[in-house]
C-alpha cells in the first residue's frame, strides 16, 4: 500500500498545481493560443438613399470545438477602406447561430440556435450584434472565460453547426434628412405597408417596419451619386476549447420587453413581448427632468438563473445618452454610455454615436441570483423626436468562478483515477 499512499500524494500535487496554474496562469496560456481572422461578408450594393437588410448564410467563422474571445465589424469599400456612417448608416449587424441537416436543400431547414436571452422566440437570439457604434465598442472576453461553440456532443447527428449574418445598412448620400433616413421615418421612405405587405398602423411614425430591404430614403432634389459595392468585414478571435476555459452565457434584455406572469411563476414560464424598437416624443410633450429634456423607459425583468458577470455594454441609437441594469436592491450592475464623434472620419463622425462604454468587473464581483428581478433602464435626450430607437442590454455571465469551475470539472476525473489506482493495486 506503500506505491498507493505515493500515487495518492503525487495525484494530489498534481490537482493541486493544475489548481495553482488555472488560477495564476491561465490567461498567459490563453493568450498564448489566441487566433484571429478577418472575414469579408458577401457583397451588398448600396446607392444613394437605398437600403440592404440582407441575410447570409453560411458565413466564414471558425469552426470547431472553440471559444469566442471577441467579434469586431465594420462597413469597407470594395478597396477595404472604412465608410463613414455619413455615408452608409449602419443600423445594425446580427450573427446567428444555426444547424442544418447536412441533407438541408433550402434554408427553411435550418435550425436556429438561440443565445441564453429571455425574449420570446428568437427575438434577440443573436450571438453578437452592434451597430453604429461597432467600431468604438470593446467586445473581448477576459481570460479564462470564454463561448463555447462547436461542441460535437450538442451538435445533433446528421446536422452541421453553421453561422448567419444580418446586415441592414442604409446609404444617406444626398438624403433630404439624414436622421430622419437613419430613424426610418415612413413619411422619408413613403411607406404604408411592411415588407409582408400588411398595413402599418397610422400611430407608427418610425423604426424596421419601413426601412426594410430595397427601400428608398428621399434625396434631395437632383441628386445623383454612383452605386457601391460594399461589405461587412469582421475580425473573430478565438481558442480551442479547453477545460480551463469557463464558459459564458449570452443575455440580451430589451427595455420594451413586457411580460405576463404564470400563476404559479416568479417569471418561470413567462411570455415575453421584446418589441425591440420603441419612439421617443419630444418634450414638448414629453415629461422633464431637471433642467434638460430627457425620455426614460424602464422594464423589470426576473432572471431566471443568475450568476456572475463578466461583461456589460448597452445598444442605442442616435440621441441616446445611456442605459443602466439595476439589482432588485437598486445597486448598478452595470452603466454603459455612448460616446459621439465630433468629426468626419470613419470612427469619429459628428452626431453619431461611435462607442458604448462597457463593464467589466473583477470577476465574482457582481452577482445576479437566481430569480432577481432586474430593473433596465435606457435614456434618451428628447429635445427632438426619435423613431425607432432601441434600448436593448448585453450580458455575459458565467454560473461558475473559474475556481468552481475548475474544481467541478476536474473533480470527477480526479477521484476516477485515485479509483484506478486503488484497483490496480
Amino acid at each position: 500500500m506503500s506505491f498507493v499512499a505515493r500515487d495518492l500524494v503525487l495525484l494530489w500535487a498534481m490537482f493541486l498545481l493544475l489548481l495553482c496554474i488555472q488560477c495564476s496562469g491561465s490567461s498567459m496560456k490563453t493568450e498564448a493560443k489566441i487566433k484571429s481572422a478577418v472575414f469579408l461578408s458577401p457583397k451588398f450594393e448600396l446607392g444613394p438613399g437605398s437600403v440592404v437588410n440582407g441575410y447570409y448564410y453560411d458565413i466564414g467563422f471558425p469552426r470547431g470545438h472553440v471559444a469566442l474571445k471577441s467579434f469586431n465589424a465594420e462597413v469597407v469599400d470594395e478597396s477595404g477602406n472604412p465608410v463613414p456612417l455619413h455615408e452608409t448608416y449602419l443600423h445594425h449587424w446580427l450573427v446567428v447561430r444555426y444547424h442544418q441537416s447536412k441533407h438541408a436543400t433550402q434554408n427553411s431547414d435550418n435550425v436556429l440556435i438561440r443565445n441564453s436571452g429571455i425574449c420570446q422566440g428568437n427575438t434577440l437570439g443573436q450571438y453578437f450584434g452592434l451597430g453604429s457604434e461597432t467600431r468604438g465598442t470593446a467586445t473581448d472576453i477576459p481570460d479564462p472565460f470564454g463561448i463555447e461553440i462547436g461542441n460535437p456532443e450538442e451538435i445533433p447527428e446528421g446536422f452541421h453547426e453553421k453561422w448567419l449574418l444580418n446586415v441592414h445598412a442604409i446609404d444617406t448620400r444626398g438624403t433630404k434628412d439624414k436622421l430622419g433616413c437613419t430613424e426610418c421615418k415612413c413619411e422619408l421612405y413613403n411607406v404604408t405597408v411592411d415588407e409582408y405587405g400588411r398595413s402599418i398602423r397610422p400611430d407608427y411614425k418610425g423604426g424596421l417596419l419601413c426601412c426594410y430591404d430595397s427601400k428608398q430614403c428621399k434625396l434631395k432634389e437632383g441628386f445623383e451619386g454612383p452605386k457601391r459595392s460594399l461589405y461587412l468585414r469582421y475580425t473573430v478571435k478565438w481558442v480551442d476549447w479547453d477545460d480551463f476555459i469557463v464558459p459564458v452565457k449570452i443575455y440580451i434584455l430589451d427595455v420594451t420587453d413586457t411580460l405576463k406572469l404564470s400563476d404559479n411563476s416568479k417569471g418561470m414560464n413567462s411570455d415575453h413581448d421584446c418589441k425591440n424598437e420603441y419612439q421617443v416624443e419630444s418634450c414638448s410633450t414629453d415629461h422633464k427632468e431637471g433642467n434638460s429634456c430627457v425620455h426614460v423607459k424602464r422594464t423589470s425583468l426576473p432572471f431566471q438563473t443568475g450568476g456572475y458577470m463578466i461583461y456589460g455594454a448597452a445598444h442605442q441609437h442616435s440621441g441616446g445618452i445611456g442605459s443602466t441594469l439595476y439589482g432588485q436592491d437598486g445597486r448598478v450592475i452595470c452603466s454603459s454610455i455612448p460616446s459621439y464623434g465630433n468629426g468626419s472620419e470613419a470612427g469619429n463622425e459628428a452626431g453619431y454615436i461611435v462607442g458604448m462604454s462597457t463593464c467589466y468587473p473583477k470577476p465574482g464581483s457582481v452577482k445576479i441570483i437566481d430569480g432577481e428581478t432586474l430593473t433596465l433602464e435606457s435614456n434618451y435626450n428628447s429635445t427632438k423626436e426619435h423613431t425607432g430607437v432601441m434600448g436593448l442590454f448585453y450580458l455575459l455571465v458565467a454560473e461558475q468562478l473559474p475556481y468552481q469551475h475548475f474544481r467541478h470539472s476536474t473533480r470527477s476525473s480526479f477521484f476516477m483515477d485515485i479509483n484506478n489506482i486503488l484497483l490496480d493495486n
